[in-house]
């Protein structure tokens, strides 16, 4: 497995959405019951307007205490335009770097404004160690020779 349309074939591509005038409270509901760390966020004709994490949320509830959860997602989102995305042909190893570079734990992927899938930082992670112990597997067979010559 090397791109992340191999990895979303294996994860799914599920993933839970809010609305940018849905309150704080609602999107952390979400977030809670699902035990995740981010919601794209979606205007009222489906497409996507941002992506809201719990990061942004820290931020909110620091600067506006307790109103912070009447507040509107749209308020605290990252809007479309400066969403990091994801294509299907990436590499792991790519979306690790991207992910590194612009410190985001989230990345939607999408073709052509169409939402395919979430992947999170512990989704790659876990799929390039599960690839590096496989690979380790074979080679300790091979110099053990377990391989008939």
């Amino acid at each position: 497995m090397s791109t992340v349309g191999d990895l979303l074939k294996i994860k799914g591509s599920q993933v839970l959405t809010t609305y940018e005038d849905n309150s704080i409270a609602d999107a952390v509901a979400v977030l809670v019951e699902h035990n995740i760390g981010s919601l794209i966020v979606m205007d009222r004709e489906h497409n996507i307007a941002g992506i809201i994490t719990e990061r942004d949320i820290m931020r909110i509830s620091h600067r506006k205490k307790k109103e912070c959860f009447e507040t509107k997602v749209g308020e605290v989102m990252t809007p479309h335009d400066r969403l990091v995305v994801g294509l299907v042909e990436d590499t792991l190893d790519y979306i690790m770097k991207v992910m590194t570079q612009n410190k985001i734990r989230h990345v939607p992927i999408i073709d052509k404004d169409r939402l395919l899938g979430m992947l999170s930082i512990g989704d790659v992670v876990k799929a390039r160690l599960d690839a590096v112990q496989t690979e380790n597997h074979y080679l300790r067979d091979y110099l053990g020779d377990k391989y008939p010559a």
